[in-house]
């Protein structure tokens, strides 16, 4: 069994019946099987599961909105609330328990100039955007349709276009 797999699980509640209901999670399993496959030794079996990988992503892709490229860097327990345009750069690291809401981006400019590095516990409003090689720290809100293009510190909320800081974390931790 795949850790992260279940840990996605374990976010969404429900163990395999939330496989039918969630369209997410389909995704999401595609994306745990690529990692999966590269994990494995050059041979047949894995030419022939790549092929067939292909085949479902980009069927699950396309029906569902949501791109997670295999080469991405995601942490377990990720979280996908209501799926549909959700894109994301096959160079993205992301830690765990990270949530993303329908109409996220997490690209480089177009220019081949990084990816975002994401810490653990973020969560992404509808429509957020994070550009570049920005690096966001752990247990952050990124606000809906916020548009981040500069780094962001451990704790924070952030919101606008550019994104900037409204509510940086206490000195008492909450």
């Amino acid at each position: 069994m795949d850790h992260d797999w279940s840990s996605d699980l374990r976010r969404v509640g429900g163990g395999w019946r939330a496989f039918f209901r969630e369209q997410s999670l389909w995704a999401i399993w595609v994306y745990r099987f690529g990692r999966r496959i590269d994990r494995r030794p050059d041979g047949l079996v894995k030419k022939i599961q790549l092929r067939w990988y292909w085949v479902l992503h980009r069927f699950v892709e396309t029906l569902t909105g949501i791109g997670l490229p295999k080469a991405a860097t995601i942490g377990p327990g990720l979280r996908i609330w209501h799926f549909g345009g959700i894109f994301i750069h096959p160079k993205v690291v992301m830690g765990s328990n990270c949530t993303l809401r329908q109409g996220v981006t997490l690209g480089d400019r177009g220019d081949n100039g990084g990816a975002p590095v994401i810490g653990d516990s973020v969560d992404f409003g509808s429509g957020a955007h994070v550009i570049g090689p920005v690096v966001i720290g752990s247990n952050v809100k990124v606000g809906a349709l916020a548009v981040v293009v500069s780094a962001v510190p451990d704790g924070c909320t952030v919101v606008g276009n550019p994104a900037r800081v409204v509510r940086p974390k206490s000195p008492s931790g909450i």
